[in-house]
Parts: C-alpha cells; structure tokens; sequence
C-alpha cells in the first residue's frame, strides 16, 4: 500500500477548516485508516468540528475491541457526533458546528467506506467510480428528477448539506463495501476539490501521474488553478 495525502487553504479563505488522518498500520482492530472532514461554523467552529471529529473517531476506533469493520466505525461516528454536540452545547461559539466525515478501511482486496455529508470516495482505475452518496440538498433534488445532474454543479444550493456530524441527536452514515482491482487508486476528497476539477480531469490527472505524491499535488495545483474557492483535502491510496 502506497498513500499520500495533501490539504491547503485554497485561493479565497482565511482559514483551513479540513481535517484529515491517515493511517497505512493498523489502528485498533482495523489494519489502516483513512478519514477526511470538512467543517463547518462560525469563526473556528468548523476547524474545531472537524478536527475534533477525526480525533474522536481515531481514539474510539483504537479503544474498540469489536472486530466487525461496520461496527467498529459506526460506533466511532456516533460517539463523535455525542461528543460534539456536547462541545457545542457548553460553549456559544461552537453553536451550530457540524462537519462531513469520510471513513475508509482497506481489508484484503475490498474497502469499506462510511460517509456523513458531501466529502467523497472515489474508485479511480480505467474509469472514475463516486463510491458515497452526497447528502446535500442539491444532490436530494437529483434523486427525486427536480433537477438534471449536469445542473447540480452550478446549483446555488449546492452547498447546503442535509447530513453532518454534529447537526443533529442522531447521526446516520451510508456504508459501502467496494471491490478492488490491481490498478485501481482510492481518492478521499473535500468539495474543494470537486467543485473546482472535473470527476474526468481528476480521472485524467491519477492515471497520468507516476506515484501517488504526484498524484495529490496535481489535484491540489489544478483546483487552486482553477479558481481555488474553498479548502482543499486529497488522500490518494494506491491500495495494491
């Protein structure tokens, strides 16, 4: 297993308010980690949210004797999102604080990959797999035929989100188990990037890179090029 992961602050914010952990040795009953949050809040609630989240999450996955990937991961994003919402409740500043959170474990020749939000996991080989579902407004308007997929990308709404840690009592994650070929790259992935680079350029760029350092700093320089309008967080795995 090869990775390298990347996040900058982009062309237009004060501050970086993603977060993210990697992991190629094992943490607690799972062989590696990799997690990616992007917050959200007012001045240093959403640096708060998310780094907070991915810690939470680190140390319950490394407490947790079950062995059940599921499970395991579950548990940690509940707890989390309990966690966080106590944080905000004792503290006004912290009020309405939430982030994204994509988790992703490789076991043997598949992944198992939780999201809360719209961060994303990406499948990329001879083409570019979306393996999470965006919980977004925008995304719930495609679904139900309101809207062409095409229009989403420009949608004045597309930055409402209908999941996120810490937004509510309960927190929901959609899991998915994906199955992995040879060539195939895993990308971890803040908005940042998709909003500013196409799903097939980001295709073009990981099939055209000679390792997986290159990979990310590619991602990264492309959506700073191409406008650079919020943080950016890539973690590219080459898994085999």
């Amino acid at each position: 297993m090869k990775t390298f992961s990347m996040t900058h602050i982009g062309r237009r914010r004060e501050m970086n308010q993603d977060y993210m952990y990697t992991s190629e040795n094992a943490v607690g009953n799972l062989p590696n980690l990799f997690i990616v949050a992007d917050g959200m809040g007012g001045h240093k609630a959403g640096e708060y949210a998310s780094r907070y989240t991915v810690e939470s999450i680190v140390e319950s996955i490394e407490k947790d004797e079950r062995t059940e990937p599921v499970e395991v991961i579950e548990h940690a994003i509940c707890k989390a999102n309990e966690e966080l919402i106590k944080k905000a409740a004792g503290d006004e500043a912290m009020s309405g604080m939430g982030t994204t959170v994509v988790v992703v474990t490789v076991i043997g020749k598949k992944a198992w990959v939780a999201n809360v939000g719209d961060s994303r996991m990406y499948v990329v080989g001879k083409e570019i797999k979306q393996v999470t579902r965006d919980h977004s407004l925008v995304e719930e308007m495609v679904r139900m035929g309101e809207i062409a997929k095409d229009a989403a990308k420009d949608h004045p709404d597309k930055n409402i989100i209908t999941r996120a840690v810490g937004a509510a009592d309960k927190v929901v994650a959609d899991f998915f188990q994906v199955n992995l070929e040879p060539q195939d790259y895993i990308l971890i992935c803040t908005d940042g990037l998709t909003n500013m680079v196409e799903d097939q350029d980001i295709r073009s760029i990981i099939n055209s890179q000679r390792d997986v350092a290159e990979c990310a700093e590619r991602l990264v320089r492309t959506a700073n090029d191409n406008g650079g309008k919020d943080n950016i967080t890539v973690v590219v795995i080459e898994p085999f």
